[in-house]
C-alpha cells in the first residue's frame, strides 16, 4: 500500500509540475482555463487516490482475515501434530523401556545358558512345563529312579505295551554355537560339525544304555532338545545322525514334536481308560441282567400268588353267596310247618 501511494503522489507532483510549466509558457488568457482544468484534474486525482486507498484497505482486511484463518488452522494442526508427537514419543519411551528389560532378560538367559548345569535345568523346566500342560498327574513322574539306580528326567507311565517311556533333556549349546560361528571357515566348520556329531552321538548312546531297561521301560526312549534351532539343524544337515538315533531306538524331539508326542500319549491313555471302563460297563450290564431275571422270577411268583388269591376270593364269594341263599331260605320258612317239609338238600 505505501509503494502505490508514493507512486500516486509522484504522478500528482509530475502533473502539477507539467501544468505549471504549461502555465508559464502560455499567455495570461489561458491561465484561468488551465487552473480550472488543473483543479478538476486534482479533484479527479484525489477521488482516484481515495478509491485506491479504500480498495487497498478492503484488500488488506480480506488478506488479514485470510491470514488469520490460515494461522488459526495452522495453529490447530500444529497443536494436534505436537500432541500426536508427544503420544508417539511416550510410546517410544515405553517401547525403549521394554526393549531395555528384554535386553536384560536376554543377557540373563545368555548367562544361564552359558552354564552347563543351569542349561540342563532350563531344559528340564521346559520339559516339565510341556508334560504338565498335556498329561494328567498320574501319567508321569519327574526325576524318577529306575531299577538300575539311574535317575531319568521324566518317565511317562504307559501300560504294556509299549510300557513306560523315559525322556531325557539334552542341550548341546556349545557345539551348536561353534557350528554357527564357523560358517565362514571351511576348516573350522568341519571341526565344529565333528564336535556337534560327537556330542549328539554321545547323548544318544547314554540314553540308550541308561534309560532303555528291558522289562521295566519301553523298547525306546526320547531325547528332548529344548531348542527348535538345534533340532532343525540336526534334521537339515545331519540326517545320518538322526538315522543312528532311529537304530538305537532313541527318538529325538523338540518342544513342538514333543507336544505332538504327548498328545498321542494322552490319546493312548484315554483309549486304555475307555477299555477299562468298557469292561466295567459290561460287568455292570451282566449284573443288571441277572437282577432283571430275578425280578422276572419274582413277578411270576407274584402272579401265581395273585392267581391263588383270585381263586380264593372266588371261592369266598361262592361260599358267601350260598350262605346268603340259605339264610334267605331260612327266613322264608314258616316255623309252624313240619321240619320235614324242608327240601332234602337244605338239611345238611
Amino acid at each position: 500500500m505505501d509503494t502505490l501511494t508514493l507512486a500516486l503522489l509522484a504522478a500528482i507532483v509530475l502533473l502539477v509540475l507539467s501544468v505549471i510549466f504549461l502555465v508559464v509558457r502560455r499567455s495570461g488568457e489561458e491561465t484561468e482555463a488551465v487552473r480550472r482544468q488543473l483543479a478538476l484534474a486534482l479533484s479527479q486525482q484525489a477521488e482516484t487516490v481515495q478509491r485506491v486507498e479504500r480498495s487497498l484497505r478492503e484488500q488488506e482486511q480480506a488478506l488479514a482475515k485470510v491470514v488469520a484463518e490460515r494461522l488459526d488452522r495452522t495453529e490447530k494442526a500444529t497443536g494436534q501434530i505436537v500432541t500426536d508427537l508427544r503420544e508417539r514419543l511416550a510410546r517410544i519411551d515405553e517401547a525403549q523401556k521394554k526393549i531395555g528389560e528384554l535386553s536384560t532378560q536376554v543377557v540373563s538367559l545368555q548367562e544361564v545358558l552359558s552354564n552347563k548345569q543351569a542349561r540342563g535345568a532350563f531344559g528340564e523346566v521346559q520339559l516339565n512345563d510341556l508334560v504338565q500342560s498335556v498329561l494328567p498327574p498320574q501319567a508321569y513322574a519327574f526325576q524318577c529312579t529306575l531299577g538300575s539306580g539311574v535317575r531319568v528326567d521324566c518317565l511317562l507311565r504307559l501300560p504294556n505295551p509299549p510300557g513306560s517311556i523315559a525322556i531325557d533333556a539334552k542341550f548341546p549349546l556349545e557345539s551348536y554355537n561353534a557350528l554357527r560361528a564357523a560358517s565362514g571357515d571351511a576348516t573350522a566348520l568341519q571341526a565344529a560339525q565333528r564336535a556337534f556329531q560327537q556330542a549328539i552321538r554321545k547323548h544318544i548312546g547314554d540314553i540308550r544304555d541308561k534309560y532303555i531297561v528291558p522289562g521295566e521301560t519301553a523298547e525306546s526312549a526320547l531325547m528332548f532338545l529344548p531348542s527348535e534351532a538345534v533340532y532343525a539343524e540336526l534334521h537339515a544337515n545331519f540326517t545320518g545322525l538322526v538315522e543312528e538315533s532311529y537304530r538305537a531306538r532313541v527318538w529325538i524331539v523338540s518342544p513342538t514334536t514333543l507336544m505332538a508326542t504327548l498328545n498321542t500319549v494322552r490319546a493312548v491313555l484315554k483309549d486304555v481308560r475307555m477299555r477299562e471302563q468298557a469292561g466295567e460297563i459290561q460287568k455292570t450290564v451282566g449284573l443288571l441282567l441277572e437282577d432283571v431275571e430275578r425280578l422276572g422270577e419274582r413277578v411270576q411268583n407274584l402272579k401265581r400268588h395273585f392267581s391263588q388269591t383270585e381263586k380264593d376270593l372266588r371261592d369266598i364269594d361262592t361260599s358267601a353267596e350260598r350262605i346268603t341263599k340259605r339264610g334267605q331260605r331260612i327266613l322264608d320258612v314258616d316255623l309252624g310247618e313240619d321240619a320235614a317239609a324242608l327240601p332234602p338238600g337244605d338239611r345238611s
